[in-house]
């Protein structure tokens, strides 16, 4: 069957600027900065400006960012981090990997963010920090969550990998916390050429800090304060982020735009669910995920027809065979549980076109149409 609606299309979104990727790239060439420099300088700076924040620090993946930041914080052997479930296993793995235990609470049925109401019952004494997870581009309610936090002395990391330029109440994502992760992994919203990430953060205690561990514990060449790690932002991804930071905002708002249009195509058939946006949030659509009950049988009948689509996550991290030793059985977690059973995830870039939108509308119509529950 012919591909008529890709899942991603990086192709339309790079070629438009083919001339300055090779410009930039040729400039980082001739300069040989190609591990931090002057160009991941510039691009600190400029994403630092773009998210209101004083700091921005690049490293090598949100994975590297979220793993940093607790370092910085002070994370390690002993410690345990409330999280969610419903995430990419980075979220868990860099708690894992300072040593920490990750302790798990569900996600809102409608946002699928942190439900703050539950964080009550995972905090311990050795509760250290609170990741709350801006899924899908969606900003986690972060006002009870940073209450919370101020009132039993936590650190408060947001992991933004998927909300490049989403807002909370008015502000952006990466100045509500003690520090914000972001991933620029090809298909984000903001995506590099290849791996890299960025630490943002309003404090400069932090900021120092997260700039020593990421370059082997220096604070000047050859002389190590601290046991760090190789966590450097590469110059040639900073250069092309320099880039495609510029389109950022369009592109959100176009993905807004599909999401509105997917929206007024979908919610009338009982069964799909079709994602709500938060009064708080501004969403940016890294992914417009729906919900099926038949969702197998809903994606072969959508690849039939020539759109393709994704799962975002088949498997929640409490349940998958790495995180065994935690302890957690099915039914921990019913509302993660059920999104991962349910989730569709639907073409979505800012490049889509509105006769790609309709004919995957009309293709979900079709799956309704012809009885496949769902």
């Amino acid at each position: 069957m012919q591909i008529k609606v890709p899942f991603l299309d990086l192709w339309s979104q790079h070629l438009p600027l083919m001339s300055e990727f090779n410009q930039a790239i040729q400039e980082v060439i001739e300069s040989s900065a190609f591990a931090g420099g002057r160009f991941v300088t510039a691009f600190e700076e400029e994403f630092a400006a773009y998210g209101e924040v004083p700091y921005a620090i690049g490293v090598g993946s949100g994975t590297e960012a979220l793993w940093l930041s607790l370092l910085a914080c002070g994370v390690g052997a002993g410690d345990e981090v409330i999280t969610v479930p419903s995430t990419f296993m980075a979220t868990a793995e860099a708690i894992t990997y300072c040593g920490a235990r990750p302790v798990f609470i569900d996600v809102d049925e409608r946002t699928y963010t942190m439900n703050p109401d539950a964080l009550k019952n995972a905090l311990t004494a050795k509760t250290k920090a609170i990741i709350p997870v801006h899924l899908f581009g969606q900003p986690a309610d972060m006002d009870p969550i940073l209450e919370f936090g101020r009132d039993h002395g936590l650190y408060i990391i947001e992991d933004a990998c998927q909300a490049h330029g989403a807002t909370y109440k008015g502000k952006r994502v990466g100045t509500l916390g003690d520090t914000a992760c972001f991933s620029f992994y090809p298909g984000k919203n903001l995506g590099a050429f290849g791996e890299a990430g960025a630490i943002v953060t309003v404090s400069s205690e932090l900021n120092e800090k997260i700039r020593i561990l990421r370059d082997h514990g220096q604070v000047r060449k050859y002389f190590h304060s601290a046991v760090g790690w190789n966590c450097r932002m590469d110059g040639i991804q900073a250069a092309v982020l320099r880039i495609k930071l510029c389109q950022l905002e369009a592109n959100n708002q176009r993905r807004r735009n599909h999401a509105a249009a997917y929206d007024a195509g979908l919610r009338e058939f009982e069964g799909v669910i079709t994602p709500t946006t938060a009064a708080y949030a501004r969403h940016v659509y890294h992914i417009y995920a729906i919900r099926v009950s038949n969702r197998d049988e809903t994606i072969k009948n959508l690849t039939d027809q020539g759109v393709a689509t994704g799962i975002h996550y088949p498997v929640p991290v409490h349940l998958q065979e790495a995180y065994r030793d935690l302890g957690y059985a099915a039914g921990a977690f019913p509302v993660s549980e059920r999104c991962a059973d349910e989730f569709v995830s639907l073409p979505m870039y800012p490049e889509l076109t509105p006769s790609q939108i309709e004919l995957v509308i009309e293709a979900v119509k079709e799956v309704v149409a012809d009885g496949v529950e769902v």
